[in-house]
């Protein structure tokens, strides 16, 4: 087997192009036919496919979104891209009381296979209202499927499978992975949603990884691996939630800490504690490491302590064991 190594973003990309060789699949968004292709993820389908199949849109985000979901009820998969999931809150109305809803108001007659791509921003100067990661916001509406592939390998499987899916799914990739490597197999494959991974096999403590924070998870695990034995679960799909992967885990461990790239209250990290203290007996209380209740700051001064660190996770693992 060829090592074929792809960056995430050369990844998203792949994935694309093979979709688009379906013709039912077309790409939509604002600044989709920019020089810049939405990160590079987009020029390769452009270039393929031109702007008949990768079609530019006017800076509605609610009406995009009604048109797109038209569309899939219409036998299309249409792919809509944000360039920023804090600018998804303007289509909440669609996706919620429309996308979410119609297969279910209709008995199943309608189907809505709409895949909605966005990007999660994690670095200096993006600020308050561009650095959100609002993947519980999302994942909190029956009818909705969320993903946060946070490997180049995961980016492409889950995309062709959100696009395969019957269902409205938002697949949410993390801007701080562009430059991850992996291994990317040439041909077309999916990776069903709703299934979580071990990413490290441990015995002492388990760390359920969001996204991005995957990789500070593995530091860990690396860094400790002759003080304590870590397992490292990413989570992948955020709804549906592999409760069976999480559970084997924790049954084994009795330990439990979640990172989370969204915020503590109200997130992915309660929802994962509340599913594990439902269903087990831990030894030590569960933690959640995730942003702090503010929003985020612009300067690079007060960011280095605002997201979830290798060291903090280091910290809850070596006073969890104590």
């Amino acid at each position: 087997m060829v090592d074929r190594q792809l960056t995430y973003v050369q990844a998203i990309a792949d994935g694309l192009v093979q979709a688009m060789e379906d013709p039912r699949v077309l790409l939509m968004g604002e600044g989709v036919d920019n020089i810049t292709g939405i990160y590079g993820t987009i020029l390769p389908s452009f270039k393929r496919f031109g702007p008949q199949r990768v079609i530019d849109t006017p800076l509605s985000e609610n009406g995009l979104t009604g048109i797109a979901i038209g569309a899939a009820m219409d036998g299309l998969r249409p792919v809509l891209f944000h360039q920023r999931n804090d600018f998804m809150l303007l289509t909440m109305d669609q996706l919620v009381n429309n996308a979410a809803k119609f297969r279910y108001i209709s008995a199943g007659v309608h189907k809505v296979p709409l895949t909605v791509v966005s990007f999660i921003a994690r670095k200096p100067g993006e600020g308050a209202q561009h650095s959100q990661s609002l993947q519980s916001l999302f994942a909190h509406i029956p009818g909705l499927k969320v993903v946060m592939p946070a490997t180049p390998y995961d980016a492409k499987g889950l995309l062709l499978s959100a696009i395969a899916d019957d269902d409205p799914v938002i697949v949410l990739y993390h801007r701080a992975l562009f430059e991850q490597k992996d291994h990317v197999p040439e041909e077309l494959y999916e990776i069903p949603l709703g299934q979580a991974r071990v990413a490290w096999v441990g015995s002492d403590i388990t760390i359920v990884a969001v996204s991005a924070v995957l990789q500070n998870a593995l530091e860990v695990a690396e860094q400790l691996e002759n003080e304590v034995s870590v397992e490292v679960i990413d989570l992948c799909s955020i709804r549906p939630l592999d409760s069976r992967v999480i559970l084997e885990s924790v049954a084994k461990t009795r330990r439990l800490i979640v990172a989370d790239t969204g915020w503590r209250s109200f997130g992915v990290s309660a929802e994962v504690i509340a599913l594990v203290c439902e269903n087990l007996y831990l030894d030590r209380k569960p933690q959640r490491i995730a942003l702090p209740e503010v929003p985020a700051p612009a300067t690079p001064y007060l960011l280095k302590n605002y997201h979830p660190s290798t060291e903090q996770i280091i910290e809850e693992v070596r006073a969890m064991m104590a």
